[in-house]
């Protein structure tokens, strides 16, 4: 079985959507086509591909790899790719930690359950987890992503909505930052994608 899909003129086509969004000077470099492949083949929900990559097309995605490999530009591109049902949005977790500073916990109910006033799910990408700090809110402090990954996974488990992190961390950072359970929740609701720790910053 093969995938009816032309890899290398999507990964074109992508190529020249991040030149006219990012600038002529973007490009994708030769040692990232295989990370590029697994996320469009999700995006795409091509079975037979992402069996390849040993992909699970159920779960979400985390991005990882160190500053500046282009993980945020990648996601942000993928928006021209999914599925109706994989098509996401971007929030940065330290505009969220801002959120929370002028709004409190109701900042943890807008992005698992959607807002009070109009409950609705949707999927997700936390771009750079751990650039936000545990904060106070009227003298409690909160882990606030802590609490918005525990919550998405109720909902991804009764729901299937989709969650997607990018982040500089590496499983044991995580572990450190969120503890352990938030972790164990990540290996269950997301498929990992890492950038070698070599990769060069492209920015």
């Amino acid at each position: 079985m093969t995938s009816k899909y032309d890899y290398p003129e999507i990964i074109a086509w992508l190529e020249k959507k991040g030149k006219k969004d990012f600038g002529d000077k973007f490009q994708f470099l030769e040692q990232d086509t295989t990370n590029i492949t697994k996320l469009i083949c999700y995006f795409l929900d091509d079975e037979c591909t992402a069996a390849k990559f040993e992909i699970d097309l159920s779960k979400g995605i985390l991005l990882s790899g160190p500053v500046g490999c282009g993980k945020t530009s990648l996601m942000a591109l993928m928006r021209y790719v999914p599925q109706p049902n994989k098509k996401f949005f971007m929030k940065t977790c330290r505009d969220i930690s801002f959120e929370f500073i002028k709004d409190g916990y109701e900042v943890i109910q807008r992005y698992s359950h959607g807002h009070n006033t109009h409950a609705e799910h949707k999927n997700y990408c936390f771009d750079d987890l751990g650039t936000e700090k545990n904060l106070k809110y009227f003298g409690n402090e909160c882990n606030v992503m802590a609490e918005i990954i525990l919550s998405r996974y109720d909902i991804f488990i009764s729901k299937k909505i989709y969650t997607h992190i990018t982040t500089n961390l590496s499983a044991s950072e995580i572990e450190t930052a969120y503890g352990n359970r938030v972790r164990s929740r990540l290996r269950n609701m997301l498929n990992l994608i890492a950038f070698d720790k070599t990769a060069i910053d492209k920015r």
